[in-house]
């Protein structure tokens, strides 16, 4: 039910507040409800205001200290209060076009002092300045200043394409440190591989360096117990000529191999058959003697 009034009466809303003249002075503020006048008196209703909270969008244009140009806009949110009502009543006839102008001088006074990045971490503090100085002056005139909040700030475009450019520069030098330090860590545990890989590699060469070394011993020990008269180095010869025909052999069956140049002629195959016969030769030798 919204407020209905004639000369003689008026039902005055909830969250709303009458103002009473009598004979063109103020008298009196009329509470919500039904109230009746004497007009013989020159009692009458001159205007019923609403107590409720009002929303005021305030957009600014304006710069900073950096020289950005910037669009805010500013939430203003604002009441009447019940009892300083007459004062909102005849003092301020337009009050919404006075609040945006002291938006307008508070806000064109403190973000020239600020730079871009300052405005957007501190616009708390914008909003702050504009509260205290509009509940200041506002409070003079029956108006309550509840909350003020800074919706948005809009730089110019160009500036916005720019902090966006140089934000993605930002983000992918660090992307570049991180895969330098990554690639960085990869090469030293690959070099610790194949320092290792090596370090092991040269131990299973001496192992098996070893192990060749002990197992021509036994052989010569063994052949020269079994055949007699035979000497080491005769021995150690015959050993050789047949590792010798082994390796060429295991170069003919290797599948990764399509073409070996190695030292080989007759000339050496007759000194490996003379060499393979003389020993041949001793052996028998040696046990018909025995014999």
């Amino acid at each position: 039910m919204g407020n209905t009034y004639c000369i003689l009466g008026g039902c005055i809303d909830q969250a709303s507040v009458g103002v009473i003249e009598k004979w063109g002075r103020f008298e009196k503020l009329a509470e919500p409800g039904l109230h009746c006048f004497n007009p013989l008196a020159g009692q009458f209703l001159a205007g019923i205001l609403s107590t409720r909270i009002n929303s005021l969008d305030v957009k600014i244009e304006t710069k900073t200290k950096d020289n950005v140009f910037v669009q805010m806009l500013c939430s203003i949110q604002y009441r009447v209060v019940k009892q300083n009502a007459d004062d909102a009543f005849y003092e301020l006839e337009n009050p919404r076009e006075q609040i945006q102008s002291y938006v307008f001088d508070v806000v064109r006074a403190v973000v020239p002092k600020m730079n871009l990045d300052e405005l957007f971490e501190q616009k708390g503090e914008v909003a702050k300045h504009v509260l205290e100085e509009l509940a200041k002056v506002m409070g003079e005139y029956g108006y309550s200043i509840e909350h003020i909040l800074m919706v948005d700030i809009i730089p110019d475009p160009a500036v916005r394409k720019a902090m966006n450019e140089i934000n993605a520069a930002q983000r992918l030098q660090l992307a570049s440190v991180y895969k330098g330090e990554a690639e960085k860590i990869l090469l030293v545990k690959r070099a610790e591989a194949e320092a290792e890989s090596k370090y092991l590699g040269g131990v299973g060469v001496a192992r098996q360096r070893q192990a060749i070394t002990d197992g021509l011993r036994e052989n010569i020990l063994n052949f020269s117990s079994k055949v007699e008269g035979t000497s080491s180095k005769e021995i150690m010869d015959l050993i050789m000529v047949t590792q010798y025909f082994d390796t060429i052999r295991d170069l003919g069956n290797s599948s990764k191999n399509t073409t070996v140049f190695i030292p080989h002629g007759p000339g050496h195959v007759k000194d490996i058959s003379n060499q393979l016969r003389d020993g041949l030769m001793h052996a028998k030798s040696a046990n018909l003697d025995g014999n």
